[in-house]
């Protein structure tokens, strides 16, 4: 039997080291733009979350991107608000939406809510280091090879840089 077999069948340094291992709870971080597929991988994480015992961490990352100009607009009538408050707004309703949706989803209630400003890819692989985050998950879209290159891809720019394990969750459909 090996030394670390050994170790392990005994109780010794290698279980303990390996019960310390398996208590940290690091946080899922779920990158969240307020879309139904967003909605569908924030639901994935969650119940993933669930089983494995970690904290949900969803992350906005405020940026109005040239090829849809105005997504933080203004639902009612009133004094202009900054665009990060609107941002911040439309995460609180879209999680309130979600949580609405699925209310025995334990995670979703117990949920950290994070809104940062930056471009979308460099801004969730950093806050997942920042975080220590055991996984990041992101809601894919059905793009064409050409969609993507014209528009490039977060998704993509994410799977790129990150040393932290990386899911990806497609909605039918979506």
């Amino acid at each position: 039997m090996t030394q670390m077999r050994q170790d392990l069948a005994d109780g010794g340094e290698a279980a303990h080291g390996l019960r310390n291992w398996t208590a940290v709870k690091t946080p899922i971080l779920v990158a969240v733009d307020i879309s139904e597929r967003s909605q569908v991988a924030l639901v994935w994480a969650c119940n993933y979350a669930a089983m494995a015992g970690l904290p949900v961490t969803a992350l906005h990352v405020l940026h109005d991107p040239a090829e849809s100009p105005g997504k933080y607009y203004r639902k009612t009538r009133g004094p202009l608000r900054p665009i990060s408050e609107v941002a911040g707004m439309m995460l609180a309703e879209f999680l309130a939406r979600t949580q609405t949706a699925y209310p025995d989803l334990e995670p979703l209630a117990q949920i950290e809510c994070a809104t940062l400003e930056g471009l979308p890819a460099h801004t969730i692989v950093n806050h997942a280091r920042r975080l220590n985050a055991s996984l990041i998950v992101l809601g894919g879209r059905n793009q064409s090879g050409f969609q993507r290159l014209m528009n490039g891809s977060t998704t993509q720019k994410v799977m790129q840089l990150s040393s932290t394990p990386v899911t990806i969750v497609k909605a039918p459909g979506l």
